[in-house]
């Protein structure tokens, strides 16, 4: 997302033959960069009879795509003030031209030798407050932006009706929104959520605020026990313990109730992986009504020998740091340097290659050295690890690794190419997964990728007009899986147990180093 700040005047105060205001804009806007400057488009100030108020839309060009954009514009003290977003593909350098007449903005944009047409139109007033998130809001205001949820979400979704029906859709929101001034913002989320979460693909739901009230702990599955797999330091006791309850909710069954805030489409795999996670998020669990305080939440464990015990564990802010503790002394390698989206190394005692594909990030420049340790070592193994990659841009993947990869003779050939994938191998891993499977010789090893690979994916975001809570859905259909089930099975399945996960062994990665034709 990229957000410009300006303070502006009209380019012409004149009024056209048609009476109208007319203003015109021309921006440039670097991908990767957000930034706020003075731009000033003429020496003439603002009147309230001027054209303003808060515009959106989108602009189509031959490059990026569809470019979502939204201008809130105001007179400010005899100046325009305002906010512009756009929403780019990686690697855009885009101009527009706009012009706003009866309400509507349309001109055209330019990204080197690319054109394309904005069509924006003005939605409402301006908005007097800013873009940050906010829960200081009215019944009215919470009414508004469910109601803007409710129309925009289906008009923006490339195909929202594919799995759940307008009625049922229809019938859900008017439900939510007869009970939303007995609720608190937390149940209003949820709320809101369950609702994203009914149109099915793991792209679209709602984004967590800033402040979810995190709670220090990870939890894992391992078969039908959950166990603590790291703590914020002070909470050591739990290390390694089973989760019985949330409160007083049974953890079987707060995972239960977490699954309604899961892509209802997708495959059981990324739902139970997804609701996994929100154990600890105190936002979810304060807003579904198991826990009173979404800030501090007492667990029930239980150690090895069956001694139950309680803790209870405080929030932290998403800026704040906590101190891990973990089972095992030192990580295993492919949870090592955990800050890095990209890193590689040479594994001497199988003569293999290993490389830790988290991101997409700098990747054609983070791949050079990947390719120069593979020419310098001649591996007979290599093996990329996206079992932690949430995704990015899978044409970059397929520029930068995949084509590359199936192009090295002696690498591209079954038993020495190995791809490690997971119910967290997500969008663009998954993509580039199949890519992998399917124009490689590569073998996929680990466990079931969560998100189907033919479904509606390419996120695109747009924010609620009170709150500011950012509302994500997809906007195109894509097919990676020609035949067969609508899954990417590894061929080669391992499920890790707690005993691996305690003791700092990968059996997915031993598998590989030891395989032999």
């Amino acid at each position: 997302m990229h957000v410009f700040k300006a303070r502006f005047c009209p380019h012409s105060a004149r009024k056209r033959d048609t009476g109208m205001n007319r203003l015109r804009v021309a921006i440039s806007v670097v991908t990767f960069i957000s930034w706020c400057a003075p731009l000033s488009l003429a020496q003439t100030g603002c009147k309230p009879q001027d054209p303003g108020g808060y515009v959106e839309g989108f602009a189509s060009s031959q490059q990026p795509g569809k470019v979502n954009v939204s201008l809130n514009l105001h007179c400010d003290s005899g100046l325009y003030s305002g906010e512009l977003r756009l929403r780019l593909a990686a690697g855009s350098d885009i101009v527009t031209e706009a012009a706003l007449e009866d309400g509507a903005m349309r001109r055209h944009s330019v990204a080197a030798d690319d054109k394309g047409s904005p069509e924006l139109r003005r939605t409402s007033d301006a908005k007097t407050s800013s873009s940050a998130e906010t829960l200081s809001l009215t019944k009215a205001q919470w009414h508004e932006d469910l109601a803007f949820f409710a129309r925009e979400l289906p008009k923006r979704h490339a195909n929202a009706f594919h799995s759940i029906s307008r009625e049922r859709f229809e019938a859900e929101v008017g439900e939510l929104d007869q009970r939303l001034d007995q609720l608190n913002s937390d149940e209003i989320y949820v709320g809101m959520d369950r609702i994203a979460n009914l149109i099915g693909d793991g792209h679209t739901y709602i984004r967590f605020p800033e402040d979810y009230a995190h709670l220090p702990i990870n939890i894992a599955r391992f078969g039908d026990d959950y166990r603590v797999v790291a703590t914020a330091n002070g909470n050591e006791k739990a290390l390694g313990a089973r989760v019985i309850k949330i409160a007083d909710t049974p953890t079987a069954r707060a995972h239960e109730m977490l699954l309604a805030l899961t892509p209802s489409d997708e495959t059981g795999v990324l739902r139970n992986a997804r609701a996994n996670g929100f154990l600890t998020a105190g936002i979810l669990l304060h807003g579904i009504g198991i826990v009173r305080d979404r800030n501090l939440v007492r667990y029930a464990f239980a150690d090895d020998d069956g001694k139950e015990f309680t803790v209870d564990v405080h929030s932290v802010t998403r800026s704040e740091k906590p101190n891990w503790a973990y089972p095992y002394k030192e990580a295993p390698l492919f949870r090592q340097r955990p800050d890095e989206d990209f890193w590689y190394t040479y594994v001497p005692e199988s003569h293999s290659v290993y490389c830790s594909f988290r991101g997409y990030k700098d990747l054609g420049q983070h791949s050079k050295g990947l390719f120069d340790l593979i020419n310098q070592q001649h591996p007979d193994k290599l093996v990329i690890d996206m079992r932690m990659n949430g995704g990015g841009d899978y044409n970059v993947g397929l520029r930068h690794m995949v084509h590359p990869i199936r192009d090295i003779a002696d690498i591209n050939r079954k038993g020495h190419l190995f791809v490690l994938i997971g119910p967290d191998t997500f969008s663009a891993a998954m993509s580039n997964s199949a890519h992998f499977r399917y124009q490689t010789n590569a073998i996929l090893v680990g466990q079931q990728i969560g998100e189907k690979p033919n479904s509606y994916q390419e996120a695109r975001e747009m924010k609620l007009p009170n709150s500011h809570w950012t509302v994500r859905y997809s906007v195109k259909f894509y097919k990676f899986v020609d035949n067969g089930e609508n899954l990417i099975r590894p061929d080669q399945e391992i499920i890790p147990s707690w005993d691996d996960y305690k003791s700092a062994h990968d059996p997915v990665l031993d598998w590989v180093l030891n395989y032999k034709q």
